[in-house]
């Protein structure tokens, strides 16, 4: 079979299209059609060693697919039944084995494609939203990158909850997709200073919470945007790491509360991954939350979808098709 092998650390050069050995599913396991892979930041982290692996390795950690083979221990699942994933590495391949703890069942009315692109960035927007700060009635959130396919997500799902939500693009095209998804102000940072415009705006120390996916280019200013025991949220780097803070400076900037959290930790059982994709694939059902795919790629064009990501050439979700 297919699949994409990084042997060692570095470009999207590293990601080789190649004949690999068809997994075979250990007793717990089950053995998947990929119809779709999902593409997350995280797995350019891998790719550089970022967050350092074992080379080689087929990467992609998320994807949707019809079941092909069962291991004797597994059950209530069958062959044929679809399913989606999420922290199964192997899933840039044209056939996965992974633990049958990790997949979640699609219902009929869900889209494979559709349900590549929720496990890992809905369960995101998900967690970030419902559980890291618990938006409510009236909150202000700021939510970086919100063009993004976690960006989307999180701003469609802030709405649900009542938050008033702005948001930053790069592009005017990315700013009109984050209004469409509801945000009520978005600031094109390649334009405006955000912190200048949010304060011009709605007054300094106006924000609730920030939401921010890109990392060190945004940090600073978003500390500054923050009320009184306001909390930031960095949840990812797509500008690179944050620097090291002193508890010092959250003292005073008025008492914030900062938070690095991951996805695993909020998906710890296989019960919490069920809970969070059930609300977010009822949600998709019930036409309350729209999953944009902004581009899929075929899978032996990997790299160019890691160099249209790091690019920011992307908006909602990137996908591989085996």
């Amino acid at each position: 079979m297919k699949a994409i092998v990084i042997n060692q650390a570095g470009g999207p050069e590293q990601l080789s299209f190649q004949d690999v050995t068809e997994p075979v599913p250990a007793d717990d396991e089950i053995l998947v059609d990929v119809e779709a892979a999902g593409i997350n930041f995280i797995d350019t982290y891998h790719r550089i060693g970022l967050y350092p692996l074992e080379f080689p390795v087929v990467p992609g950690l998320e994807g949707a697919g019809v079941v092909r083979q069962v291991g004797s221990q597994v059950e209530g699942i069958e062959v044929g039944d679809r399913v989606a994933w999420a922290f199964a590495m192997g899933s840039y391949a044209e056939r996965i084995a992974l633990p049958a703890s990790a997949v979640v069942p699609v219902a009929e009315d869900v889209e494979l494609e559709i349900a590549a692109a929720v496990p890992l960035q809905g369960a995101t927007a998900h967690y970030l939203a419902i559980d890291t700060f618990p938006l409510a009635e009236g909150d202000r959130c700021l939510i970086h990158a919100g063009a993004g396919g976690v960006g989307l997500l999180l701003t469609q799902i802030a709405k649900m909850k009542g938050a008033e939500v702005i948001t930053t693009a790069g592009t005017a095209e990315k700013a009109a997709l984050s209004r469409l998804a509801g945000a009520d102000h978005t600031v094109i940072y390649t334009e405006t200073d955000f912190k200048v415009d949010i304060e011009t705006r709605y007054g300094p120390n106006s924000i609730d919470v920030v939401y921010d996916g890109v990392g060190a280019a945004t940090f600073e200013s978003s500390l500054d945007l923050l009320r009184s025991r306001g909390m930031m949220v960095t949840y990812g780097n797509a500008s690179g790491p944050v620097p090291p803070v002193s508890p010092l400076t959250l003292s005073q900037k008025g008492s914030l509360f900062l938070t690095r959290p991951t996805l695993g930790s909020y998906i710890a059982t296989p019960e919490e991954l069920r809970s969070r994709t059930t609300d977010l694939f009822d949600w998709i059902s019930n036409g309350e939350l729209n999953v944009r795919i902004g581009a899929e790629y075929p899978l032996a064009q990997a790299a160019d979808a890691h160099r249209a990501l790091e690019g920011r050439q992307t908006t909602g979700k990137v996908l591989l098709s085996p």
